[in-house]
C-alpha cells in the first residue's frame, strides 16, 4: 500500500500473515489512509532516510507512527529502533514494538533504546484486531507530536 503521499503509518512486518492481519485490522477501523509496509529492516531504514528506492522522498514526510516487529530479517528490529532514536531527524517519531516475543531481555532492551511501547501480537485475529485498532486510535489521532521541519 505505497502512496505518493506522506504515510500516516509505517508498517515493518516480514511475517505475511501477521502483515495481511495488521493491514485488514486498519483498515476494519478506518484507521491510516496512507500505509508504507517495509519487510524487513533494511528496507524501513532506506525509507526513513530516503534511500535508495526512496531517495527521492523528503525525511519531513516522516510517519506518524512505526510499527516494528522486533524479528526481522537483514537488520532485526533493535538495529531499526536504534538508528530511528539516534538521528534527530526521526528521533521524535513514536515507535511500537508489534512482537511475539515475551521475553523479558527484548522487552528491557526495547525501552532502553527508546521504544514508545511494547505490544506482545494476540494470538486470535480478534484479539490482534483489537490490539492494532486500539494502537491506531491512540498513536494516529489522539497522540501529539512536535512538529517537524
Amino acid at each position: 500500500m505505497n502512496s505518493t503521499a506522506a504515510p500516516e503509518l509505517l508498517l515493518v512486518e516480514d511475517n505475511d500473515l501477521d502483515l495481511e492481519l495488521t493491514l485488514r485490522a486498519l483498515r476494519q477501523a478506518k484507521l491510516a489512509n496512507h500505509i508504507q509496509v517495509a519487510r524487513d529492516g533494511v528496507e524501513a531504514l532506506e525509507f526513513l532516510f530516503c534511500e535508495g528506492p526512496h531517495a527521492g522522498r523528503r525525511i519531513a514526510d516522516a510517519p506518524k507512527v512505526i510499527l516494528l516487529d522486533l524479528k526481522l530479517p537483514r537488520v532485526d528490529g533493535l538495529e531499526v529502533l536504534k538508528r530511528i532514536k539516534a538521528d534527530p531527524r526521526t528521533s521524535t517519531i513514536p515507535v511500537v514494538m508489534l512482537t511475539s516475543s515475551k521475553e523479558q531481555r527484548d522487552v528491557l532492551t526495547s525501552y532502553q533504546t527508546g521504544v514508545n511501547a511494547y505490544i506482545v501480537k494476540p494470538v486470535s485475529f480478534e484479539r490482534f484486531s483489537t490490539a492494532v485498532r486500539d494502537l491506531g486510535l491512540f498513536w494516529l489521532l489522539l497522540n501529539e507530536r512536535p512538529a517537524t521541519g
